[in-house]
């Protein structure tokens, strides 16, 4: 489902822990970390799409968490051609999403990355709000920090203020994130061969993996959950 400009419209989710940490997802198969997000289906609201999309992700139900905020527009990334399958080219430019803050008022095991038959991620964390971006693939930087910047001012006061005192409010939040050496900062290709998406509604691959030669830039080791029983 696409409209008029080529864009699927999508929900990103920031889900926020009781120290306002954010859940930091890592694709499954691959070393890119992400927040949830998923397309919205013809005939749902951004927020049914986002409880959806929570569940399918993250295993988490609307009793686990408190809407906070939401972004007030569309905010829309455009995706290279390089990674749009050659039959979408022409009319496919990119994704227009609403992103959703989030708080968890349930408890960390509630949490479950096999909901579903088809998981998204394989290890997750709790990271400090503003996330390092080097680590999320290039094209949707810009988005991620849009979304980061507009959703700030729902945080909880202290937290806040604190985070701009050290950051300066003119420093963008990429700048304000923890940065990896640049020879650690892994670098993103397709992998050999790739020719689909996961997300069998999708026109594009986006999941792209680092190439094998660049050092994965995660800034502690990851919490891995154990598969389901």
């Amino acid at each position: 489902m696409l409209d008029r400009d080529g864009f699927r419209p999508n929900v990103g989710i920031i889900l926020l822990n009781q120290k306002s940490q954010v859940f930091w997802g890592k694709r499954i198969r691959t070393h890119s970390w992400q927040f949830p997000q998923g397309g919205i289906d013809r005939g749902e609201t951004p927020e049914q799409a986002m409880f959806r999309e929570l569940h399918e992700e993250v295993g988490l139900l609307p009793e686990h968490v408190r809407i906070v905020a939401r972004t007030r527009d569309w905010l829309r990334y455009t995706v290279p051609e390089r990674y749009i399958r050659r039959d979408a080219r022409g009319f496919y430019k990119g994704k227009k999403q609403i992103w959703y803050l989030l708080q968890f008022v349930g408890h960390d095991w509630d949490l479950n990355l096999r909901a579903t038959s088809h998981p998204e991620f394989d290890a997750w964390r709790w990271h400090d709000y503003w996330v390092p971006l080097d680590v999320v693939v290039e094209f949707k930087r810009g988005v991620y920090e849009m979304a980061l910047t507009e959703l700030a001012r729902f945080l909880p006061r202290q937290d806040t203020r604190n985070r701009f005192l050290r950051g300066g409010m003119r420093g963008r939040p990429a700048d304000r994130a923890p940065r990896t050496p640049p020879a650690a900062e892994p670098g993103y290709e397709l992998p050999p061969g790739a020719t689909f998406d996961p997300d069998p509604n999708s026109s594009v691959i986006e999941h792209a993996s680092p190439s094998p030669a660049a050092a994965p830039a995660t800034p502690s080791p990851p919490l891995v959950v154990p598969p389901a029983r």
